[in-house]
């Protein structure tokens, strides 16, 4: 009996219409645009400057966890699979065997925990807390994951390894904003693009 109860529920939870579909390969191909202007790297550690963080963010606070999640892997999947389409015409392969394959790697993780974040704030979205999810998301665990990468590919010291994003915070935190701006214009047009979750309770 139990069963029987929970499939139908798990089958709606895990199920992608073609909607969903579309809209997630719709963000991936924002994401590969916005490598379209190239990087600027700044300093020794070759970590470039780049807008993709800024389409993950969007990913992720416009299309929850489900959608915006599938949105980074097709992305990943098609830079892996060899297309220049990650910023300064790389393909994932060349960034994943570059110092700076931390960066790359974050945008998965960062798209989930901005999505998740975000579906717990649903239904309303509110550009404060977007700010803050973008933030945690965008900037933190891209960075921690970008540090442990360069710790792995370089001799720089952890301080070292840390220092190298404080060039790139307030660029970082403006996309962060810009994104929940984004988000709430989007959110307030089109209600119902990320399904809310509530903690201990099945989404």
């Amino acid at each position: 009996m139990t069963s029987n109860t929970d499939t139908p529920s798990s089958s709606r939870r895990f199920s992608l219409s073609v909607t969903d579909l579309t809209q997630a390969a719709v963000f991936a191909a924002l994401i590969a645009a916005l490598g379209l202007p190239g990087t600027i790297t700044i300093g020794s550690s070759g970590v470039p400057i780049t807008l993709q963080t800024l389409g993950v963010m969007l990913a992720g606070c416009i299309l929850g966890p489900r959608k915006g999640t599938l949105a980074v892997i097709i992305f990943a999947v098609l830079a892996i699979a060899g297309l220049p389409i990650l910023a300064g015409g790389r393909s994932g392969l060349v960034a994943l065997a570059s110092p700076t394959a931390g960066f790359f790697v974050g945008f998965l993780p960062a798209v989930i925990v901005i999505g998740a974040l975000t579906a717990l704030m649903m239904p309303k979205y509110r550009i404060l807390p977007g700010i803050g999810i973008n933030i945690l998301g965008g900037m933190v665990v891209i960075y921690a994951c970008g540090i442990i990468g360069l710790l792995l590919r370089t001799d720089l010291s952890l301080w070292a390894a840390i220092s190298t994003n404080g060039t790139y915070i307030p660029g970082d935190i403006a996309k962060a904003v810009i994104a929940a701006l984004v988000a709430s214009q989007v959110h307030r047009a089109y209600p119902g693009l990320i399904t809310p979750m509530r903690l201990g309770r099945a989404a």
